[in-house]
Parts: C-alpha cells; sequence; structure tokens
C-alpha cells in the first residue's frame, strides 16, 4: 500500500490524555466509523510488549474499515504488529534508515517544518509529510506556528501527500483553503471531543470543503 492523498483528509493521531468515559479503541472505531481516513497510533509512555499488543488490534481495526494504519516513531512496533506505514519526526531515525528497515511496501511519513526538510524527506523516501504546526496547540507547546505562505511553498516543492497539523479544529480548518494541503491531521479536535464520532463527521465535511 503506497499513500493516497485521499488518506489525509482526516488523519487521526491518537492521544491518551481524553480516556475515560470511552477507551481508546472505542474513541478510535467512533471516528472510523464517521469518516476518519487514516489512523496513526501514538504511545510515547507505554511497555513495548503492550505497545505491540495494541497495536495488532488496531492494525486490525484499520483493515476493516480499509484505512491506513500509521505507527508514530517506533518501526520495530510498525513492523512487527503489520503497520501500513511509520510516522517520524526530524529528531527520530532518518527517513532513508526507516527505509531500509522497512521496504519498499510500506508508507513513510515524515514531519516537517519548512522547504528545505521537506524536499529531503521525499528524496530519502517519504511517502507523504505532515507540515505543521499551522495554528498554536496544547500538544506541542513549543512548536512554532507556520505561516499559510510556508505552507503553500512546502507544497509546491514536493510531489507527494501532505497534511496540516498543529491546533486545528472545526473553528479554524477553512482558514487552511488554498494551503495546497491535502487534509488535517487532529488530536484533540476528535478525541479530546464529547463525541468521537461527530466530531470526525464533521470535521470530514469540512476537510473535504477545504480541498476543494
Amino acid at each position: 500500500m503506497k499513500c493516497d492523498k485521499k488518506a489525509m483528509l482526516l488523519y487521526g493521531v491518537t492521544d491518551r490524555t481524553w480516556v475515560g468515559k470511552m477507551t481508546l479503541y472505542e474513541q478510535v472505531e467512533a471516528a472510523l466509523r464517521n469518516g476518519m481516513t487514516c489512523l496513526q497510533l501514538r504511545e510515547k509512555n507505554l511497555h513495548e510488549e503492550q505497545f505491540l499488543e495494541e497495536a495488532v488490534k488496531f492494525a486490525e481495526l484499520c483493515r476493516n474499515y480499509r484505512v491506513p494504519f500509521i505507527i508514530n516513531d517506533n518501526v520495530d512496533i510498525a513492523v512487527k504488529c503489520g503497520a501500513d506505514g511509520v510516522h517520524v519526526g526530524q529528531d527520530d531515525m532518518n527517513v532513508s534508515l526507516v527505509r531500509e528497515r522497512v521496504g519498499d511496501k510500506m508508507i513513510i511519513g515524515v514531519s516537517v517544518h519548512n522547504v528545505e526538510e521537506a524536499v529531503k524527506a521525499v528524496s530519502g523516501g517519504a511517502d507523504y509529510l505532515g507540515i505543521g504546526a499551522v495554528f498554536p496547540t496544547s500538544t506541542k507547546t513549543d512548536a512554532n506556528v507556520m505561516s499559510t505562505g510556508v505552507i503553500r511553498e512546502i507544497c509546491n516543492a514536493v510531489d507527494v501527500p501532505t497534511v496540516a497539523i498543529g491546533g486545528i479544529n472545526s473553528s479554524n480548518i477553512m482558514k487552511l483553503s488554498g494551503s495546497g494541503v491535502d487534509g488535517i491531521a487532529v488530536v484533540s479536535a476528535i478525541f479530546g471531543a464529547e463525541s468521537p464520532g461527530n466530531a470526525a463527521a464533521e470535521l470530514r465535511r469540512l476537510s473535504e470543503k477545504m480541498v476543494g
């Protein structure tokens, strides 16, 4: 499976901060049922065995909904659970080394903040780019917010799908219209919502409108 830009329309990134009334699995399934087009499992604090056990379950769930399943950072877990892809940041393993590890079939996503990083990532083997932060975000308080102009420059400089991330919600998503991104990646806008399913449905509608 390689990356289709339609998978970027509504890209959900998990966060256990809001688990309580619903389990993470229930939150994810509600979002998938209501239009989420890609899932990234991000687990910074789980033990490796727990992470793998969880990843196997989410990989199966995503297969059932026919959406790509991406693991954040952990290449070993991505390979072992049969994920569709892995996403790395600028401070993680170099994308060319990731490609050597995972082979040609797995999707690789890379977080970028400027044109130079974007071009380097694609030349190294990235299949899609996460561009951000596009708005202030509580998830990464040290992230620098980029202008729409920079987002557009990055999109124009590469020929792979792009997804905007960082502080995106239903009230500001339309500000990204005309930026060139193929969709949005969100954390709290889905998983921090009282109803992840309703939130996903609204964000999917708005993202389709935003990309035109």
